[in-house]
């Protein structure tokens, strides 16, 4: 994937300060690539069982085919976006602790 976890772990600590952060949070997601939002979304589904985790491919592509609102709206708008991000990367093998501890130090 293109999408770094680094990425994820900002996503996730940002939709954790939703009510002072949106507006970052909107900003950091259209800097993204078209293929890492669909990438940042693809994980959202396999987070929250909408596929399996050997299925990422398959999510990846229906999330770049289907997109039909801005991924920020999409993503803001999804209850629960940062567990169900936690919980694909966990799914994919892959934890957010070191990278939002990092975030966290940096501020």
């Amino acid at each position: 994937m293109e999408i770094s976890k680094s990425a994820i772990a900002q996503v996730v600590l940002m939709d954790r300060e939703l009510d002072r952060a949106e507006p970052e949070l909107r900003a950091f997601i259209d800097r993204m690539s078209e293929e890492e939002q669909a990438e940042l979304v693809a994980v959202m589904w396999v987070g929250r069982g909408s596929f399996e985790p050997e299925e990422i491919n398959q999510a990846i592509e229906t999330a770049r085919t289907e997109a039909t609102t801005p991924c920020a709206d999409y993503m803001i708008g999804t209850p629960h976006m940062s567990d169900h991000l936690e919980n694909g990367l966990e799914a994919l093998g892959h934890s957010l602790t070191a990278e939002e501890d990092d975030l966290v130090r940096r501020g």
